[in-house]
Order: C-alpha cells, then structure tokens, then sequence
C-alpha cells in the first residue's frame, strides 16, 4: 500500500468518480488496524484466508 497525505487535494482524485466498492477500498486501506492486519498477514494467518475476509468483508477476484 502506498502512503497517503490527507492534506494533499490531489489525493482524493480518484475517488471522486468512483463507485461503492472504490469508496469502501479507499476508506479500509486508510485503516490503520487494517493496514497493521495486513502488514502483519502470515502464513498462520494469510490475508486470502476466511478469517482475514470475514474480519474485513473482503472477497478477492480470481
């Protein structure tokens, strides 16, 4: 994940247009409990396993 600078306006460009799923992403991935989980994502505990969605509300396209 990329930093992010809140105060930049430049930042928020490409949620403008967004839908619903890029508004959600955008919102999760400034987290900082998300980010930590998935920063700190193992193997006991991946981030594509049921746990990890479920805590977060993730589904991952294949």
């Amino acid at each position: 994940m990329s930093a992010f600078d809140w105060r930049s306006s430049n930042a928020y460009d490409r949620i403008q247009e967004a839908e619903i799923t890029g508004l959600a992403w955008e919102c999760l991935r400034r987290n900082p409990d998300f980010r930590a989980d998935y920063h700190g994502a193992s193997k006991a505990l991946p981030k594509e396993s049921p746990e990890f969605r479920q805590r977060w509300g993730l589904s991952f396209r294949s």
